[in-house]
């Protein structure tokens, strides 16, 4: 499996392109923005989009979905129904989907918003706005505060190892997060 980032200026956000090493069926995750370097990262590397991943509705996660749909012939997976202003593949916590070569397991974590949900694949976590690199995502009040830091802590950081792929900032890992996070500890 590969992982490719695409950074995007608006809303300064993270779009991952998962894959398999020698190209094939491919999924995005929380396409920002649809633009010209995004279509090479995607044609240049030999995939075809299957599917795209929504971590959850906000615009700087879901903006160039609808054009990415134009493109590819894709299925379009979230926990909201309606994604993109078109009817979406609702997944629930706990399923497992099977695209092309990747198994991809879903994990909601509730608190940042009512529909997020991380994607599990192989030890790579995408986690939209749930946590980033010594933070976690914003919450209306403290209860979703304290409900968010809970779910991380029984959903997210009982794993072993992985790598955190977050909608904003760098990469992490579960061990970094467990260890050094002011939020987790």
């Amino acid at each position: 499996m590969k992982v490719y980032t695409h950074f995007s200026f608006l809303g300064f956000s993270n779009s991952y392109l998962v894959g398999p090493r020698d190209g094939g069926d491919a999924v995005i995750i929380d396409p920002g923005v649809m633009d010209i370097p995004l279509l090479h990262l995607i044609e240049d590397n030999g995939y075809y989009v299957r599917a795209v991943l929504i971590t959850h509705g906000h615009e700087s996660h879901t903006r160039g979905g609808a054009t990415l749909l134009k493109i590819y012939d894709a299925d379009l997976y979230g926990s909201a129904r309606h994604l993109l202003q078109r009817d979406s593949i609702q997944v629930q916590d706990g399923e497992i989907l099977k695209i092309g070569d990747l198994e991809i397991e879903c994990i909601e974590i509730q608190g940042h918003s009512s529909d997020s949900m991380v994607y599990r694949i192989d030890n790579a976590f995408f986690t939209g706005d749930v946590i980033k690199a010594g933070s976690i995502g914003s919450t209306p009040n403290r209860y979703a505060q304290a409900l968010l830091i809970h779910a991380i802590q029984e959903r997210l950081l009982k794993h072993d190892r992985g790598v955190l792929y977050p909608g904003h900032g760098p990469p992490s890992t579960i061990e970094a997060e467990r260890r050094f996070n002011p939020y987790l500890l």
